[in-house]
């Protein structure tokens, strides 16, 4: 009899490990499926995209604007080529058809060109609102240009740095403000002291500066 008890008590062992057994197979592999549904992002990896670098790119793109330079009859004269450098904006005038000699040249505030006389323009390009003239203390304005030399035949090719400018949209002093501003060519020489504009005459040559 006690063989019999023994005999059951061992069978019923056995069936409880199995079904111990059991139950672990059943259970889900969590470790491995958290692993790989969340694997880990390398930062050194060159394809993962920055969303922020896009937008910094676009902020520091260098600027480069070409004016198309009008007489007082409407017709092209030439261009003035204007790219964005660390410190400031350079200027290259190509011209032709101008009178001989040293001209005015600046910056104005409005981005009109209404012939003939370009008043359209507005006074001087002049955001700290400083006196006239590269010879003046208190000044210059922003706008305040080198003469440009035009010689015998009529032509100019110079080239220059603007300091007090920028083609930064956005900035106080940049060219590209709501509506444009203009380069102006005048009839005479600026002394570089007269207020409000050197002395230097009318205005025969006028571009807008916009961004296209």
């Amino acid at each position: 009899m006690k063989k019999w008890f023994l005999l059951i008590a061992a069978l019923g062992l056995v069936l409880a490990l199995a079904a111990c057994g059991d139950d672990k197979k059943d259970e889900p592999a969590t470790e491995n499926n958290d692993v790989e549904n969340n694997e880990p992002v390398d930062e050194n990896d060159e394809t993962a995209a920055d969303p922020s670098e896009s937008d910094e790119l676009d902020e520091t793109e260098v600027a480069n604007v070409t004016v198309d330079l009008l007489n007082a009859e409407g017709d092209s004269v030439g261009t003035a080529e204007l790219s964005e450098e660390e410190n400031g904006v350079r200027v290259k005038v190509n011209a032709k058809d101008l009178p001989e000699g040293p001209h005015g040249f600046h910056f104005h505030e409005a981005g009109k060109c209404e012939a003939p006389d370009f008043e359209s323009a507005g006074g001087h390009f002049n955001p700290t609102e400083a006196e006239h003239g590269l010879e003046n203390e208190k000044g210059p304005h922003a706008g305040d240009l080198p003469n440009l030399e035009v010689g015998k035949d009529g032509t100019v090719d110079e080239e220059f740095l603007a300091e007090l400018v920028t083609l930064k949209e956005g900035e106080v002093n940049s060219l590209l403000q709501e509506g444009g501003t203009a380069l102006v060519i005048h009839a005479e020489a600026d002394d570089g002291t007269t207020q409000p504009s050197g002395d230097s005459g009318d205005r025969i040559v006028c571009g807008v500066i916009n961004k296209k």
